[in-house]
């Protein structure tokens, strides 16, 4: 998915519903962060933290291997205007992303539900792209990382990889015409 994509998708869910600022805040951490469905959905508010004076996001990965990831300033905004209009959560600690539907109100996204989310809002914003899911924005966090001149071993961490040959499989720039070395060329 292209740069222009991302910002569709960042930009189609509606702002002035909790469900929307919810799959605002969901795509932003996806996006912005990289995560996988699973690392999503385990996310609690205590997990926002603050270390050495930035916010970080602590994420539980694979193999219970905890990370933690500063806080894109986007996603924060994104994740605190939900908070801060979700009047039904509970005082006490919980799911970061709660279910809003039938009798799971209060109980963290699933994992399909997140799919869920990234598809409906895809379709919403006009977004045909082959086999588009959760793992599908996080190759394009991963590329556009890369493109940016993020340390590929740098990006190996933030994604969570035990090893820098499944983070390559991520950078999708040789597969985009539009990253090709043609429009690099100046004279």
């Amino acid at each position: 998915m292209g740069d222009h994509q991302a910002k569709q998708l960042l930009d189609a869910p509606d702002t002035e519903t909790l469900k929307g600022l919810r799959d605002r805040a969901i795509l932003a951490v996806l996006l912005y962060h990289g995560l996988r469905r699973e690392e999503a959905t385990q996310l609690h508010t205590h997990d926002l933290q603050e270390r050495r004076g930035i916010k970080h996001l602590r994420v539980h990965g694979k193999g219970s291997k905890i990370r933690f990831l500063p806080l894109h300033p986007v996603a924060a905004e994104r994740i605190y205007a939900y908070l801060e209009q979700d009047s039904e959560r509970a005082a006490t600690p919980g799911p970061l992303f709660r279910s809003l539907r039938g009798t799971t109100t209060g109980a963290g996204i699933t994992a399909n539900g997140i799919y869920t989310v990234v598809a409906a809002h895809a379709k919403e914003a006009g977004i045909v792209v082959e086999h588009l899911g959760v793992h599908g924005l996080r190759a394009t966090a991963a590329t556009n990382a890369l493109k940016h001149d993020a340390d590929i071993a740098k990006v190996q961490m933030w994604l969570g990889h035990a090893n820098i040959s499944t983070t390559r499989l991520y950078d999708r720039r040789g597969q985009r015409p539009e990253d090709s070395p043609t429009f690099e060329v100046k004279y």
